[in-house]
């Protein structure tokens, strides 16, 4: 009576793996996804091209002649006018107003976000009034914002401010508020009590919220510097927009609206980053 080898099973085993490997897709879902993000703007500025070419209209620039308006924004050397290589003046204004006025609501927002959602006293007392407040859009406040803070930067400052305040505080107030009670019972039982109770339990427990506030008043704050920018200061993106639309430079209004996406694009992974480092422990944290 013949024996089967003992080789065999683990040749068989062998060739069953590498026929496996042979059929998984060669696009990992990394490589796939950055495919598919890079294929649908691609799309989109293929399908602007067409639509511009057929409908034949001088109004709205080509994707060529919007793109030679970049390069000529960023280096130079194509118009030869007051825009030409002046990227960084420009973005550079914009980012110190963009960012001074998110920082300001940061500072703001997020401690007296923790209080409210706290502290019932502090929520009946301001509560009513901040949702008073909010419905008011933030173009309502331009005419005020010059008469508090004068022309210049520090009125671009104060509405981008204004735009980011409420989502870092309606998220923070909700972060405290969704904070599970059993985590306090947990925590008075181990002993935890007073400012170690907030300090250990609120606000890591508010966090994600916190972040996802963060990320809302971010968006805000690039979309607003426009308006900020309508305040008679010479140099910012919002303030090339501006001049351009005065111009009818559609191209020079486009190209500043893309490094306005980009530079916030940017930004908004770094804070995307941030989030998941700080909460490597939340099982939501990746966004």
């Amino acid at each position: 009576m013949s024996t089967v080898p003992s080789e065999l099973p683990a040749a068989v085993s062998d060739a069953e793996g590498a026929a496996a490997s042979s059929r998984q897709p060669w696009l990992t879902p990394r490589v796939r996804g950055l495919l598919l993000a890079i294929a649908f703007p691609l799309a989109l500025v293929v399908l602007w091209h067409y639509l511009v070419v057929i409908s034949g209209t001088r109004l709205v620039p080509t994707p060529y002649q919007v793109g030679v308006m970049m390069w000529d924004f960023i280096f130079g050397g194509v118009h030869d006018d007051a825009f030409s290589a002046t990227i960084g003046t420009h973005l550079l204004a914009s980012m110190q107003r963009v960012y001074g006025g998110f920082a300001l609501a940061i500072v703001i927002g997020v401690p007296l976000g923790l209080l409210i959602g706290k502290v019932p006293l502090m929520r009946q007392m301001l509560d009513p009034t901040l949702s008073l407040l909010r419905p008011i859009p933030v173009t309502a406040w331009l005419p005020l914002s010059m008469i508090f803070f004068g022309l210049g930067p520090r009125s671009a400052v104060f509405l981008v401010f204004l735009g980011a305040f409420y989502p870092i505080l309606l998220n923070t107030i909700f972060g405290v508020r969704s904070v599970d009670v059993r985590l306090f019972e947990a925590a008075a039982m181990l002993g935890c009590d007073g400012s170690r109770m907030f300090r250990q339990i609120v606000l890591p427990a508010a966090m994600p919220s916190i972040f996802n506030g963060l990320r809302l008043a971010h968006g805000f704050a690039w979309i607003l510097i426009v308006v900020g920018e309508m305040t008679g200061v010479p140099t910012g993106l919002g303030s090339v927009i501006m001049d351009g639309r005065t111009l009818s430079r559609t191209d020079l209004v486009i190209t500043g609206m893309i490094v306005i996406g980009v530079a916030g694009f940017i930004t908004d992974r770094m804070i995307l980053a941030l989030n998941n480092r700080v909460l490597r422990w939340s099982p939501q944290h990746h966004g």
